[in-house]
């Protein structure tokens, strides 16, 4: 079975091929960071008009490159929330009307899921039952993955994600867009002890997050360090993005190992922009390694949005049984990933 998916859900358009007995059969992926850059963050009217002009050039790319006609294609996978709405109405609309063109079923796939499932393309990858880290610019939480669709919600962000407080701070500081890259690079250079900066909501109990606040010891630190002309220096500017860097680390770890002792795992998946942060990586691979527990983690092209996890995930899906009945075109902005269930048959 080869199912076609595509990915819109923010500022990457991406689609792949995945057969579920060879694999992925070829991917590609647009991004849109250079369009926003300009503006300090995502446009969602720019975004979904630029997923118009790349969808269906890159669709038409991906199936030459591999060799692949749409009567090869046996379902279309989608990207159907969370996510821009007007992003995911470009891919909901194109996989709909390609689906039924090509006499095929279409299925809505929760941009989420395709995250979490995103280490298992790997071969070697992990096996249900796990915990799992789903870490980005738009979320944030911890969930005990039972098997496919039964997801067991452990702790979440009260309010920013990681990666939305990863932007702010860069944007704050004149990094630009996307911020977590570029303070991930600026903190290499910082002094790793000049700054300490607070471990959120890690002196109680729970596994809920937060970060805004690291945002605003940030700010307030910059002002603490500006000069008479208001400047920061290179060094303050490095040891600053190194501090923050390292508390948000050192939260998600502590966060993580609490997880484990809570639930009794002992494999951790990881997945999300922010999965691909070498000094997260690290911390965990430590801090867990010590308590017996395997780290996995996708390939950094599937750390970002792309249509190689909304294919894989639509994939399982459909093998299972699960396909979508109506030819409505409908998405869903906030689609909380505890409301998902195990593939049904019939849905829709």
């Amino acid at each position: 079975m080869i199912i076609l998916g595509i990915e819109t859900s923010c500022d990457e358009t991406g689609i792949a091929l995945y057969h579920t007995d060879k694999g992925l059969l070829g991917q590609a992926l647009f991004s849109q960071v250079e369009l926003h850059a300009l503006y300090g963050g995502v446009v969602p009217e720019l975004a979904s008009r630029d997923h118009v002009r790349r969808v269906l050039p890159l669709i038409r790319q991906v199936l030459e490159e591999a060799g692949c006609q749409p009567e090869d294609i046996d379902g279309v996978a989608y990207t159907a929330g969370p996510g821009l709405a007007g992003a995911l109405l470009v891919g909901a609309s194109t996989a709909r009307a390609l689906a039924f063109g090509w006499g095929v079923p279409a299925l809505p796939v929760h941009h989420m899921e395709g995250h979490l499932l995103a280490p298992l393309l790997e071969e070697g990858g992990p096996q249900f039952p796990f915990v799992a880290l789903l870490v980005s610019g738009g979320h944030t939480l911890l969930l005990e993955a039972k098997s496919l669709g039964q997801y067991i919600p452990l702790g979440e962000s009260v309010d920013d994600a990681a990666g939305e407080a990863f932007d702010k701070v860069a944007k704050m500081m004149g990094l630009g867009y996307p911020g977590g890259p570029r303070i991930a690079a600026l903190a290499e250079k910082g002094k790793p002890a000049r700054f300490t900066f607070p471990r959120p909501m890690t002196d109680r109990p729970g596994l809920d997050f937060s970060f805004s606040g690291l945002k605003t010891f940030a700010m307030n630190t910059m002002s603490r360090c500006r000069d008479a002309d208001g400047k920061l220096s290179d060094q303050d500017m490095a040891d600053i993005a190194r501090a923050f860097e390292e508390a948000v680390v050192e939260t998600l770890v502590i966060k993580c190992r609490r997880a484990m002792e809570q639930t009794g795992q002992k494999t951790l998946v990881m997945a999300g922009g922010v999965s691909a942060n070498k000094r997260l990586r690290a911390r965990l691979a430590q801090a867990l390694g010590e308590k017996n527990v395997r780290v996995f983690y996708p390939r950094q092209e599937y750390c970002t949005d792309n249509g190689a996890m909304i294919a894989f995930a639509g994939a399982l899906r459909m093998a299972a049984g699960e396909h979508a009945e109506s030819l409505a075109i409908s998405v869903r902005p906030r689609w909380p990933l505890a409301e998902l269930q195990p593939p049904q048959g019939t849905i829709g």
